[in-house]
């Protein structure tokens, strides 16, 4: 019977969760927002705009870069699921491994 109760506690909650049917979305930032978070954790550090030089730009752009290729953000029950649940992560993965090989739907 928990197991019942359980499975319907989960249905209900993701359904009442405001990242209904959109659990996981690309983190999107920008070389400007790393800048600006840098200068707000250290604001003597704080250098106008102008006087960056190209390669701290350059520096900037590849870690915007990197992290949008390597964050995620994601509704908070679909992380504890994926915690809680090791089989439930490896199963996720073996699909993304095997995208090409899944039949499509027409």
């Amino acid at each position: 019977m928990g197991d019942i109760l359980n499975e319907a506690y989960g249905i209900v909650q993701c359904k009442e969760c405001p990242w209904y049917k959109s659990c996981a979305t690309p983190m999107k930032f920008t070389a400007e927002d790393i800048r600006r978070q840098m200068e707000s954790g250290v604001p003597s550090a704080s250098i106008p705009p102008q006087q960056v030089d190209l390669g701290m730009q350059n520096l900037l752009a590849s870690m915007a870069t990197a992290a949008q290729n390597s964050l995620l953000e994601a509704c908070p029950i679909f992380i504890e699921r994926l915690r809680s649940n090791p089989r439930l992560a490896q199963r996720l993965k073996e699909i993304m491994q095997h995208w090409s090989e899944e039949p499509s739907q027409s």
